[in-house]
Order: C-alpha cells, then sequence, then structure tokens
C-alpha cells in the first residue's frame, strides 16, 4: 500500500479518535456542572453527588479518557509503523 494511504488513513483514525474523547471529555465537564442542583439533592457518603461527581468522578473519568488515548494511539501508531516498513 501507498505511503501516502497509509498516512491518511491515520490521520483520520487518529482525528476520529481525539474527537470522540474530547466530546467524552466536555460531556463529562458539561454534565456534572448542568446537573448540579439536581444532583445535590442525592447523597453518597453524606456528600451531595454533585460534589462527589465535581470531585472524584470526572477526574476518574478523565483519567480514564488518558488511558483510553494512550492505549489506541500505541495500537494506531504500530499499526501504521508496520504497514510502511520495507518487506524482507
Amino acid at each position: 500500500m501507498d505511503k501516502t494511504v497509509i498516512r491518511a488513513r491515520h490521520w483520520e483514525r487518529t482525528r476520529r479518535l481525539t474527537a470522540l474523547l474530547l466530546l467524552a471529555w466536555l460531556a463529562t465537564g458539561f454534565c456534572a456542572a448542568f446537573f448540579a442542583r439536581e444532583l445535590a439533592g442525592l447523597s453518597v457518603f453524606g456528600w451531595p453527588l454533585s460534589f462527589y461527581l465535581a470531585a472524584q468522578g470526572a477526574s476518574l473519568v478523565y483519567l480514564a479518557i488518558l488511558a483510553v488515548y494512550a492505549w489506541r494511539m500505541r495500537k494506531l501508531d504500530r499499526a501504521a509503523a508496520e504497514a510502511t516498513e520495507p518487506r524482507a
């Protein structure tokens, strides 16, 4: 396969992954702030649920987003490198 086609496909997959993870990040940050009043009525271990989501839950989601990005990009980069390597 041509290197330019491989690079274009790799870049397309990278952009798609980045867009999806940025949407997850935006949804997490937006939902925690937007629904804070409704979630304040519920409590977890004596703390309002909105506080828990803002303090702990969102941070865990962000950490998961970073882990998924690193795992998937490693896979995409290796696949692109293998496809562009000269065959022996």
